[in-house]
């Protein structure tokens, strides 16, 4: 309803502009503050206070004078408040969103006919996952799930860095050294088994004897070559420890959740000869120059100081070259490519860009969206391993295990009146654990470094997961063996609280639509912490199943709940957080 409502302002506004002989390119529409009674405001009259030689509020009045607001469904009054003209809806708008909003894919958006690849997480298979690198796939997760909520046809993408020196390295390794050359590993996974060659390996070629290192480098560098020429049986040496390692990570990611489409590993475009059709296309190219027996991009033009070598003097190639053709790949195969990346690949992204430009590339179908570093607090109770920092399994077992702390302390009494079991409470534990995480690190500002702090997260009364999941907890309490009648009287909701929580959840598409335009999953973040808000404050305002309370107005009520349930449940599952059904 709320889409419709916005048409509707855009429409009577539009014609009063049009009247008023102004032009009604940017219309200023927002959301008023909240002590605005408005679900729509227009700044129009500060932009075009200049033009008129008015001031901005005799713009408005202006504007309010010429608006027909006769024959809509949903737009009510319009009122002029300072340089601000206020839309208001009309009751049969509270109706017709009601109604809607009972409904499980209420907020998801029409088919826009559009195939988008997100790429996200893509660490290089070295090990586990370090938690330095958690905002990867929990952002990229979450603007999977918005975009593909706004109507698109969405493939998640793990890219496979299984070429280059350091998938070489770990080979070697891997071939070289026997399990009693190794410490035991931390846990019973695949990648922590296997990073022991890893670590044993890089360690010796620092080390190690200089005539033995040097007999390693040639092997190291013969493994190089064999990938970079498409050589199967070099391709298959290093499979197998790729693949056992991912499967390791993959384990991890998939308990935030993070899960993927499509795995599509480096090598392949070494394989299909892309990449070296890539590099010829290239040494074509105007920009290309040769020094030192490195071939390279001479990217000026695109205001970047850094040449782009794309093929080294041994001849073998690079990944940001093996990178080329593969989203070449991706421009062939999707209609738009979000690339989910740390701050300190920018560099490489805008020199990336300029290569596809320079290729003849329409690099308007890529999208990159930039994420600031985690930091975790001095004095945590979280191993620190040498070289690999803290690892995401030992967050999240923290994280289940602080939240089931904060469980059972709120747990003690509803354990003995409610008949909760030790499965429910450890269910309970891990989703709000994990919830907490998740939900912590990407309702943060993406550009924005952040310090995560379990005291925040798992605050039961903040601006957390665990706020939220009570909220929805409490909604699925109340609605408990009730039934939610087909035909309800809108009117019958007359105090402000309740009328104020079927407009919060009205907004829920135009939130879909903006987050996933900006690629900010954030703002969903932001949206389901108001709407638990607005829910708390109907909950304490507005009895539903109290007996003094008539029963029309009792089904009513139980219908806000509902879809205050339903839109709460639609945002947690939007930022991959779980909504508890009982807390």
């Amino acid at each position: 309803m709320f889409l419709a409502f916005r048409a509707e302002v855009e429409d009577a506004l539009t014609g009063a502009l049009s009247t008023l002989d102004l032009p009604t390119d940017d219309l200023g529409l927002e959301e008023p503050p909240e002590d605005v009674p408005a679900v729509l405001a227009s700044s129009v009259a500060f932009r075009l206070a200049s033009e008129v030689g008015a001031a901005p509020a005799s713009v408005a009045a202006d504007i309010v004078a010429e608006l027909d607001t006769d024959g809509y469904d949903y737009l009510g009054d319009a009122t002029a408040q300072g340089p601000y003209v206020n839309f208001e809806v009309t009751r049969q708008y509270d109706a017709d969103t009601l109604a809607a909003t009972q409904s499980a894919e209420f907020g998801r958006l029409p088919d826009t006919g559009d195939d988008v690849v997100v790429e996200h997480t893509s660490a290089n298979p070295t090990g586990p996952v370090h938690v330095g690198r958690a905002r990867n796939p929990i952002i990229g997760d979450a603007t999977a799930r918005v975009l593909d909520y706004a109507g698109n046809d969405v493939t998640r993408e793990y890219y496979v860095n299984d070429a280059g020196r350091q998938m070489a390295v770990f080979t070697w390794a891997y071939e070289t050294f026997d399990e009693s050359d190794l410490p035991s590993p931390e846990r019973e996974k695949p990648d922590y088994d296997l990073v022991r060659y890893y670590r044993k390996g890089n360690a010796f070629l620092e080390n190690g004897d200089e005539d033995e290192v040097a007999a390693a480098e040639d092997e190291i560098a013969d493994i190089i070559e064999g990938l970079d020429s498409g050589d199967e049986e070099t391709y298959e040496r290093v499979s197998e420890v790729v693949d056992q390692v991912l499967e390791g990570m993959t384990d991890t990611l998939s308990r935030l959740p993070a899960e993927f489409d499509e795995f599509v590993k480096e090598t392949r475009f070494l394989q299909d000869e892309s990449t070296h059709e890539v590099t010829e296309r290239l040494k074509d190219a105007e920009y290309a120059y040769k020094e030192e027996g490195a071939w390279q991009l001479d990217l000026d033009d695109w205001d970047i100081e850094q040449s782009f070598v794309f093929l080294r003097s041994d001849g073998t190639t690079l990944y940001t070259t093996r990178d080329l053709a593969h989203h070449e790949w991706k421009f062939e195969k999707f209609d738009r490519a979000v690339t989910v990346l740390g701050e300190d690949q920018e560099l490489h992204a805008n020199k990336l860009r300029a290569a596809l430009d320079i290729l003849g590339n329409d690099t308007d179908q890529l999208q990159e969206l930039f994420y600031g570093w985690v930091n975790l607090p001095g004095g945590e109770s979280m191993s620190t391993r040498a070289g690999t920092g803290v690892d995401m399994d030992d967050l999240l077992d923290e994280a289940v295990s602080r939240a089931r702390d904060e469980v059972e302390k709120r747990l003690d009494d509803r354990i003995r009146e409610d008949d909760l079991t030790e499965d429910d409470i450890e269910r309970i534990s891990r989703q709000v654990g994990i919830g907490a995480v998740r939900y912590d690190i990407v309702a943060k500002q993406p550009q924005k470094s952040i310090t995560f702090d379990w005291d925040d997260a798992l605050d039961f009364e903040g601006q957390s997961a665990p706020y939220v999941q009570y909220a929805h907890a409490r909604s699925c309490g109340i609605l408990d063996g009730q039934t939610v009648p087909d035909d309800i009287d809108a009117g019958l909701l007359t105090e402000d609280a309740e009328i104020q929580l079927v407009r919060s959840v009205a907004r829920l598409p135009v939130v879909v639509e903006r987050s996933a335009d900006e690629l900010e999953p954030h703002q969903i973040a932001t949206y389901v912490r108001d709407l638990a808000d607005d829910f708390n404050t109907f909950y304490r305002e507005c009895p539903v199943l109290a007996d003094d309370v008539d029963d029309d107005v009792r089904d009513a009520r139980l219908a806000v709940v509902n879809a205050a349930r339903e839109a709460l449940d639609t945002g947690l599952g939007l930022l991959g957080v779980e909504a508890p059904e009982s807390m």
